[in-house]
């Protein structure tokens, strides 16, 4: 089971026409270039596909264009998480998750729980969750790291609980949660520019952000990486690296939204308070990919 997520998911962007409303052409664009070339699975509303902009209604209607499109050819996570664990307990209760094969939970934002209370809040996940969560520990945004004990306290706990998606790039962190872990229990980086080493120490694979724009060769990198091809897998880690710390300059998606309006597959359209990079991003975004061997002009 736990085997759908080896390799590189992608956290798939949520594109928007000029008026604001999300456009379903754009979405179908990216989602066959993701499934044709080489993405594991994908990601359905998490921090990249703007979830906290998006109604009820909305995120459901993406979750059902993007399980029509898929076809069941690749795995699907959706993102159910936020700081109201009642209201994420009424969601896993009264959502109709067919079609989806994981969660992806993120950790309490905002409110700065303890660890006794982010443990406390993915016990009542695991009781109430219909289909395998996928943790996700990402500091920069929730104002609150989950530590590797927590982890680790949550994994031998919590059955339903496969894997963690750790985006906090502290490699100690990562490698104490790997080396501590139960067996079955997935450890998944979150940091597109670390995917490399972290796959070195033992995790299994990434939940992406540039491949939305490189899937063949991003997800290429981290097949080669989980066989201990380093050296080829480098080779790619270097050709992608300035663009990937160039995606994150400004504010996530905004950067991704940028090279996908290059490669022609959706527009650069955001929903505030989340905004289009500035032109000086814009240029030297477009000039890394002028020079990318990976992008055909």
């Amino acid at each position: 089971m736990n085997k759908k997520f080896y390799g590189m998911g992608v956290a798939v962007v949520t594109p928007f026409n000029k008026s604001g409303e999300i456009d379903y052409a754009a979405l179908q664009r990216i989602l066959e270039h993701l499934i044709n070339n080489g993405t594991d699975y994908l990601v359905i509303q998490g921090t990249t596909g703007e979830s906290v902009t998006l109604t009820e209604d909305e995120k459901r209607a993406v979750l059902d264009f993007a399980i029509e499109i898929n076809n069941k050819r690749l795995p699907i996570v959706f993102g159910v998480g936020g700081n109201d664990t009642r209201d994420i307990i009424h969601t896993l209760q009264n959502f109709d998750f067919t079609g989806v094969d994981a969660i992806l939970s993120v950790s309490p934002y905002y409110n700065k729980p303890t660890q006794e209370g982010l443990y406390q809040h993915y016990l009542q996940v695991n009781a109430h969750t219909p289909r395998p969560v996928i943790l996700y520990n990402v500091p920069g945004r929730t104002g609150r790291n989950m530590t590797a004990e927590t982890t680790l306290r949550v994994a031998r706990d919590c059955k339903n609980m496969i894997a963690i998606k750790e985006a906090s790039g502290s490699f100690n962190q990562i490698m104490s949660i790997i080396q501590e872990k139960p067996k079955d229990f997935l450890v998944i980086c979150g940091d597109d520019a670390i995917a490399l080493p972290a796959c070195s120490v033992g995790a299994v694979g990434v939940i992406s952000v540039v491949g939305n724009a490189f899937p063949k060769e991003f997800s290429e990198m981290i097949r080669l990486a989980l066989q201990e091809k380093y050296s080829d897998a480098q080779s790619i880690h270097y050709i992608l690296l300035d663009i990937i710390q160039h995606l994150f300059v400004e504010s996530n998606p905004s950067g991704v939204k940028e090279v996908l309006k290059f490669l022609g597959l959706a527009d650069n359209y955001t929903r505030l308070p989340i905004v289009p990079v500035t032109d000086e991003t814009s240029k030297k975004i477009y000039s890394l990919l002028a020079a990318c061997p990976y992008v055909k002009i």
